[in-house]
Order: structure tokens, then C-alpha cells, then sequence
């Protein structure tokens, strides 16, 4: 079709297209034609009509894998090849293409051209080109060697903590990968689930009557749900800013469920109650909303990711849970002896470790925490 087209021609097997017949040229990368210089990276074939022109088809070289063709053996130029693909399963027309900002140009602008040669138009609706990932402001790449797998970082984090601490940027921003970073997005999600689990079994204790005053909210619910609301469509509506969607009113709401749950213990008036209660799930939802579209709620519930959370938390601090509650039993005997300055070191020690140990009535409790001090490994 490109070639039935006019927009490229056939040299010695190689086919090649004319990027002076497509108008639009260099849009997507705010490029014009004539600025880019010719020979910079590479030698200027001097078969072609313009030193911008590329390969769809390309000449078999020898011990090259190879395919037949009506210009002979060889093999699918790089940019045809996305598009085929695209073409093959998607059809020639879809909503959103992504890859890394650096395919931009020219391996983008050039799908761009052929698509538009063979139908007539531009087969994606939106174009979405993320930032890399840098270890120490160094792209991570395979042949630097400075690389990790999903699969060694899963090993020590839990995968929702990776998607917290990869959406933290904006999507087309670098993001630096730090120990430290993937430490706060563990405690960060590990708050939000434990949050909503009190919440989800705060609200399944208390009566549950067909009152219609249970479909009430308090007027700081309405502004809290109303706040949420608003920043999530408007950082949506900024090109997908992710950044700080979970910071601000979504903070606001987590801290408005915990408030309203201590509050839930104390005795008060039925109808108050109802409201209370309808507040909470109003709140609640949007927040489980918001995680949803991020894909960050999960799946299984949140008792068995917060579990799974505390495991990856002993494995990167060297424990197993019966070291923590020996700690716990140690310190507590420290306490009841007023040995305050032990206590006090086997908190400090924990901590070091990611390891958090909080005072709840008689009773210890550990969570995950960001270890006081850089973690080495990983």
C-alpha cells in the first residue's frame, strides 16, 4: 500500500519511505525536516532521496535469518515491524500507544509516517512516553549493567509497593531508584491498607439497621470526599499527574477514617452513629475508588497484602516473626522491671531493621517502618 501509495521506493531489494511525502514529518517530535543533520550518528546511504528516509524492507545480508518478498530475501525494517504488530491486534486504529521517551524519534515518528502512507490516517489517538528508570541519575539499561529485574525486586518488596513507588512520578519524568524510596512506599501503602482493613471491620461490628439516616454524612465528609474528588480528576486530567495523588486530600481521607473510627468506640446517640457510620463508608469507598483506578487495590484483601507486607519486611531485616515477638516479650520485661534504658535500645535496634514496635494499652504490636539507617542490600 505505502509503495502503491507514492511514499516509497524500491533500491537494490532494500525499500525505503519517502519521508518528503508525508506532510506531517516531525510532528510528534516537534522536529522539522530540514533541521535535522544529516550523517551526525551514522553514514548517509547515498541510495536514498533524503538522509531522513528509513527502511521498511531490507536486504538480506549474508547469514542474516531471512523471508521472501517481490524485492527478494530480507527482512522487515524496525519501525514497520510495530506497526504490523499493531495492526495484526489491535487494528489500524487504537486509543494509546506507550514506550520510552527515548523511541520518540525516530522509531515513533517514523510509525506515525508509515501508518499514515498506508491508510490515510494516524492509527493512535494518544501518544504516552514515559520517563526512564535511573539507578544513581544513570539510565538503568542491560548493557551498563546497572540493572535490576521485577523479579529480584519483588523478591524483597511486595509488587504493590513497586507500582506505589513507580507512580510517585509523573509518567514521563526520570524516576531515580533508591533502597530508601522503595522503603517508603512499603510504609506508605502498609498505612493505607491497615487503614481501611479498621476500617472495613469497624463497620461490619457495628449494628447495621434499614435507617435512612444511615445514608447521611456529616457536612467534614462532604468536604472531604468533595476535596478528593476534585484533585483526583484534576491530577488525572493533567496528563495522568500521579505524582501527588496519594498525598494531599487523599491523606486527608485516610486521616478523616482513623479520626472518625476512635470516635466510633466512644458511646454517643444512635442517629449520630448512623451518620458517623455513613460518613466513614462514604470515605471509605472513594478511597478504595481512587486506589482502583491506580491499581493498587488489591485483589485478595487487605489482611492477606498486609501480611504479606510484614513477611517481606523479616526477610529484608534478616528476622522471622518468632525474633520479633522474643524481642517484644524481652522488652516488655524490661518495662515491668523499669529498665527503661533496655526497652528503650531494643525499640532503637528494631527500628534499624525496619522493624516498628507500637504501645497499644498493655499490649506490643509490630508493623513494617522505613529502617532508621540505609538499608546495603539491594
Amino acid at each position: 500500500m505505502i509503495i502503491n501509495n507514492g511514499c516509497a521506493y524500491v533500491v537494490e531489494g532494500d525499500v525505503f519511505f519517502d519521508v518528503e511525502k508525508s506532510p506531517n514529518y516531525g510532528q510528534l517530535s516537534r522536529q522539522r525536516l530540514e533541521n535535522n543533520r544529516a550523517g551526525e550518528r551514522v553514514a548517509v546511504d547515498p541510495r536514498k532521496h533524503n538522509p531522513a528516509d528509513f527502511a521498511l524492507w531490507k536486504a538480506a545480508k549474508p547469514g542474516e535469518k531471512s523471508w521472501d518478498s517481490p524485492w527478494g530475501q530480507g527482512r522487515p525494517g524496525w519501525h514497520i515491524e510495530c506497526s504490523a504488530m499493531s495492526a495484526r491486534y489491535l487494528t489500524f486504529k487504537f486509543d494509546i500507544h506507550g514506550g520510552g521517551i527515548d523511541l520518540i524519534f525516530p522509531h515513533h515518528e517514523n510509525e506515525i509516517a508509515q501508518n499514515r502512507a498506508a491508510c490515510q490516517q494516524s492509527c493512535v489517538r494518544y501518544w504516552m512516553h514515559n520517563g526512564h528508570v535511573t539507578i544513581n541519575n544513570e539510565k538503568m539499561s542491560k548493557s551498563s549493567g546497572n540493572f535490576l529485574t521485577i523479579r529480584q525486586i519483588t523478591e524483597r518488596y511486595h509488587p504493590l509497593a513497586l507500582r506505589h513507588f513507580l507512580i510517585s512520578a509523573h509518567y514521563r519524568s526520570p524516576l531515580n531508584y533508591s533502597v530508601m524510596q522503595l522503603e517508603s512506599a512499603s510504609d506508605s501503602i502498609f498505612y493505607i491498607y491497615q487503614t481501611l482493613l479498621d476500617c472495613e471491620v469497624a463497620l461490619s461490628d457495628v449494628f447495621q439497621e434499614d435507617d435512612g439516616e444511615k445514608d447521611r454524612i456529616s457536612a467534614p465528609a462532604q468536604l472531604c470526599f468533595k476535596n478528593l474528588q476534585d484533585e483526583f480528576y484534576a491530577r488525572m486530567s493533567d496528563d495522568l499527574n500521579t505524582s501527588h495523588l496519594l498525598t494531599g486530600a487523599f491523606q486527608d481521607a485516610l486521616k478523616f477514617i482513623n479520626s472518625h473510627l476512635n470516635m466510633l468506640k466512644k458511646k454517643q446517640p444512635k442517629n449520630q452513629q448512623l451518620v458517623m457510620i455513613g460518613s466513614l463508608r462514604k470515605i471509605e469507598n472513594k478511597v478504595k475508588e481512587v486506589l482502583k483506578v491506580l491499581g493498587l487495590l488489591p485483589r485478595s484483601g487487605f489482611s492477606q497484602v498486609l501480611q504479606q507486607l510484614k513477611d517481606k519486611a523479616l526477610k529484608r531485616a534478616g528476622l522471622v516473626e518468632a525474633d520479633v515477638l522474643f524481642m517484644i516479650e524481652k522488652r516488655t520485661t524490661a518495662r515491668k522491671n523499669k529498665d527503661f534504658s533496655m526497652s528503650d535500645q531494643i525499640r532503637a535496634d528494631l527500628s534499624t531493621r525496619g522493624i516498628a514496635l507500637m504501645d497499644v494499652g498493655n499490649e506490643t504490636f509490630w508493623r513494617p517502618c522505613v529502617p532508621v539507617c540505609n538499608p546495603t542490600a539491594l
